[in-house]
């Protein structure tokens, strides 16, 4: 059953005729009864509050297959190296999740809204599968394809059928590369469409429960639009990883994937000095992979030796068509100072 509390709340609300208010806490109903296992009555309770009165089962829910892909998380944080500032955070958030009945005692919501940022390739998305991953929620990922459309107007409505079926679960919401749909609107550059689409977004994001956690990654956190920025309670940045760090992370790898890698792990990212975590995992199974296909007689030292001059010319090429993408993509935006004193004022 319900907690006794969202019931109280949910008779307050039909007594003063607060429909909006209703309806959500309706949505944490369902959330909770999906929690708990009990599908049919959750889909009951879904099926009464739509305007359509269709079962969830319908065609509205094979459209949603195009909307939001659900993915079976498969980090964990405890496997993630990070720097001291995000893991803070991150693990903040999951303590306030699971331990959301302590500060409602105390009529306190918990955080439900992260914004990850930084460089490609350095775990935005496997910090939002271990969030997912640590509470046991669904990871729901926002398809970025199948929001947006090329008819004028639909991009709004399937952004909203998106949110909405999150609302009525308790999930993981994470919508990579937010910055294509959460524009910067005083950009005169952009379509009023765009502008309408930032709007939407907006609202939706007010509406979401505190059951839905929504985790928004951008590479480009400066062409944000001011409003969407802040609509997130946590942010944190998620930098490429220093040498320490590019250490630990290959004597990880060392060990999940069954043996050394040609060189020491701290001579390996001293080579590598600036590729990002996932062009250091890249480099790692490329080794593993030509050694196990030249076994018996493979030469490891030589393998990795090949790889690293292979490596070091191919991450230098693609960080120069990154900065050359960003320098071209933030053209008519703010500059990093102004996002910066925009910070200083959440």
């Amino acid at each position: 059953m319900a907690r006794a509390d969202l019931l109280l709340d949910l008779v307050e609300a039909e007594r003063r005729g607060d429909r909006e208010r209703f309806k959500v806490l309706v949505e944490s109903v369902i959330a909770e009864e999906r929690a708990n296992q009990h599908h049919l009555l959750a889909d009951r309770l879904s099926q009464l509050i739509t305007t359509t009165g269709q079962s969830v089962h319908d065609d509205h829910a094979v459209a949603m297959r195009d909307l939001i892909h659900e993915v079976v998380p498969s980090r964990r944080l405890e496997e993630l190296v990070l720097a001291p500032a995000p893991r803070r955070v991150v693990s903040e958030l999951i303590e306030e999740q699971q331990r959301a009945d302590l500060l409602r005692s105390y009529g306190i919501e918990p955080r439900n809204r992260l914004l990850l940022s930084g460089p490609p390739g350095n775990g935005k998305t496997s910090v939002a599968e271990a969030i997912a991953s640590e509470l046991t929620l669904p990871f729901h990922v926002i398809r970025y394809e199948g929001v947006m459309s090329s008819f004028l107007g639909e991009t709004a409505a399937w952004l909203d059928s998106a949110f909405e079926f999150a609302r009525t679960r308790r999930c993981v919401l994470f919508f990579d590369e937010l910055d294509t749909i959460a524009k910067e609107r005083s950009d005169e550059h952009e379509t009023g469409e765009i502008k309408r689409v930032v709007s939407t977004l907006l609202l939706q994001v007010d509406r979401l429960p505190a059951h839905v956690i929504f985790i928004g990654a951008t590479n480009h956190s400066e062409l944000l639009d001011r409003a969407a920025w802040r609509r997130f309670q946590i942010r944190a940045e998620l930098g490429a990883p220093t040498r320490d760090q590019a250490t630990k992370f290959f004597e990880r790898l060392s060990v999940r994937l069954g043996g050394e890698l040609g060189f020491a792990p701290r001579t390996l990212a001293d080579k590598l000095a600036g590729a990002s975590f996932a062009e250091l995992e890249e480099f790692a199974l490329d080794v593993r992979r030509r050694l196990v296909l030249e076994l018996p007689g493979g030469d490891m030292r030589r393998i990795a030796r090949e790889r690293l001059e292979t490596a070091a010319a191919r991450f230098e090429n693609d960080r120069e068509l990154e900065a050359s993408s960003s320098i071209r993509a933030s053209k008519g935006t703010r500059s990093p100072q102004t996002r910066k004193e925009a910070s200083q004022t959440t």
